[in-house]
């Protein structure tokens, strides 16, 4: 076997082949200071931006557009991820009981041709999921549970919607129409639609956000007093047997989800406060007007303490400072409630708020969104971010943007494991190569397991003294689905020791193989 060593990859003596030349140095260094990962720059960080179509906020932009121009705008937005070194995007894909794939069950959605069942020439679903992955980009797919409609004719919807088929299921509420939660026939219908997606498309997730039962609008009642007599046996209140509705629907999906794809992730995006302390002492220190468990039915702390979801993004769409709902207070107490269980925590950021939002003189501030970085970055629960949404993202107000980049993702990151799901890394690639082209370095590899997704590659100079693991990204300047890279930064006359890691569905990532090149 022809083998050369180089010190100080990974921290230990690592093999290398070089022109079947072989050569040896001495054992790496004890690491020092400089081995300390760096807050801004860590190797795992869940990265994303929503991308909202319900009533078009994001994507398409407007309906009516060709398959082709849909195609260019969805591109665009899965370009703008790449370029600001996000790894994943969370597209809605299930707006309103309707879809953005040929479902079996539901309907065409209305926010793609302007008219519900209208077909938009070519698959959305099947196109996002291979445009992403592409980039390797995680795909999760956002569904919303219960809302049928953003209007309250019922006739509006086409004739073959199960809406139409079952009125029995319906409910108006504050001028929008919902499966009614509590007819156990509706949430399976909502699961089986959902389930369609799973089983038919490669997406990496499945993404719920904060609507469950309906936020209260004054003077109105969900009207299920029937639906409650029907089948609330055993609940001695309307607001138990309401959140027991959506537990079954959680712990179902969960349960169906992994049955399917154990590799599929479930999260959900709920209001960012649970309970305030002044209704229940396990609360967060919040005096917020809504509280998802006693208003919206939905009991976010118990899906994390069960571990019925894999990861949690609360909508922390507030200020840090803000008095009656504190950034600063809210995460730590998310933090305490994953802390010990297997379920990843995410925060939801309101950049649509930046420069626009009166609500508190912070949102004026450019430095506001990285300062809530900069404080996620002190709590190890804290383990990505995801941006409100994709438009906002790119609309760069104040620069707030550009500055969040610039100070806190100047590296690619890969996804946070979960060895809940797997925690087995694939094997190593083979045969890596290093060539010198008019475009950078060339580098090339060979798959070895069947389990590889994609491949990250690190770089360092050969002369550095870089001895340290890669326990940060300092070095990771790429990762791929291909098994080649162009590394078009290498400057020149500079000698570099490239490693490749093999990376499986679930970001599990295999030991280190190095080439070494002479720029």
């Amino acid at each position: 076997m022809r083998v050369w060593r180089v010190m100080g990859v990974l921290g230990m003596t690592a093999g290398l082949v070089l022109s079947g030349l072989t050569s040896t140095a001495s054992a790496a260094p004890t690491p020092d200071d400089r081995c300390v990962p760096s807050p801004t720059t860590p190797l795992r960080q869940f990265r994303a931006s929503w991308v909202a179509s319900v009533v078009n906020i994001d994507w398409p932009s407007k309906t009516g557009l060709t398959a082709a121009q849909q195609q260019a705008e969805l591109i665009g937005w899965l370009d703008d991820a790449v370029r600001q070194r996000h790894n994943a995007v969370i597209l809605q894909v299930r707006p309103t009981a309707d879809a953005f794939w040929p479902s079996t069950i539901e309907p065409w959605s209305q926010y793609l041709t302007g008219r519900q069942g209208g077909d938009p020439g070519y698959d959305p679903l099947a196109f996002a999921v291979a445009e992403a992955h592409k980039r390797n980009l995680e795909l999760h797919a956002w569904f919303n549970p219960y809302r049928l409609s953003m209007g309250t004719n019922l006739n509006a919807l086409v004739p073959t919607h199960p809406a139409r088929q079952h009125p029995d299921w319906v409910v108006t509420y504050g001028g929008k129409l919902y499966y009614n939660p509590g007819i156990p026939a509706a949430r399976k219908l909502v699961e089986d639609a959902i389930m369609d997606a799973v089983t038919r498309y490669d997406i990496d997730g499945v993404h719920f956000d904060d609507y469950f039962y309906p936020y209260p609008v004054a003077g109105q009642v969900f009207d299920d007093a029937a639906t409650y007599a029907q089948y609330g046996a055993g609940f001695p209140t309307l607001a138990e047997w309401r959140r027991n509705n959506i537990n079954l629907l959680i712990q179902e999906m969960q349960d169906r989800i992994k049955a399917a794809k154990p590799w599929v992730k479930f999260g959900i995006s709920p209001f960012a406060v649970w309970r305030n302390k002044a209704t229940d002492p396990e609360g967060s220190d919040t005096t917020a007007g809504v509280q998802t468990y006693d208003d919206l039915a939905a009991d976010t702390r118990r899906w994390v303490r069960e571990e019925w979801i894999d990861y949690i993004v609360p909508q922390v769409y507030w200020a840090g400072g803000f008095a009656p709902a504190d950034y600063n207070k809210i995460v730590p107490w998310w933090a305490e409630q994953v802390r010990g269980t297997d379920v990843h925590l995410y925060i939801g950021e309101a950049t649509y708020k930046v420069g626009t939002s009166t609500q508190s003189p912070d949102w004026s501030d450019p430095a506001e969104l990285s300062d809530h970085l900069a404080f996620d970055s002190t709590i190890p629960e804290v383990k990505g971010n995801i941006y409100f949404s994709a438009k906002d993202v790119r609309a760069d107000r104040l620069g707030a943007t550009t500055l969040l980049n610039n100070t806190w993702y100047t590296r690619p990151a890969l996804i946070p494991t979960m060895p809940s799901l797997d925690s087995r890394a694939p094997l190593p690639v083979h045969a890596v190569r290093s060539t010198q082209t008019t475009d950078g370095v060339q580098l090339t590899w060979r798959r070895t397991s069947a389990d590889s997704t994609s491949y990250a590659v690190y770089r360092r100079e050969l002369a550095g003294g870089d001895h340290c693991p890669d326990n940060d990204a300092r070095n990771l300047i790429g990762t791929t689905r291909d098994t080649t890279y162009l590394d078009t930064t290498a400057t020149p006359g500079k000698a570099y020791i490239y490693t490749v890691t093999a990376l499986d569905r679930l970001a599990n990532q295999s030991v280190p193989i190095p080439t070494v090149v002479l720029r």
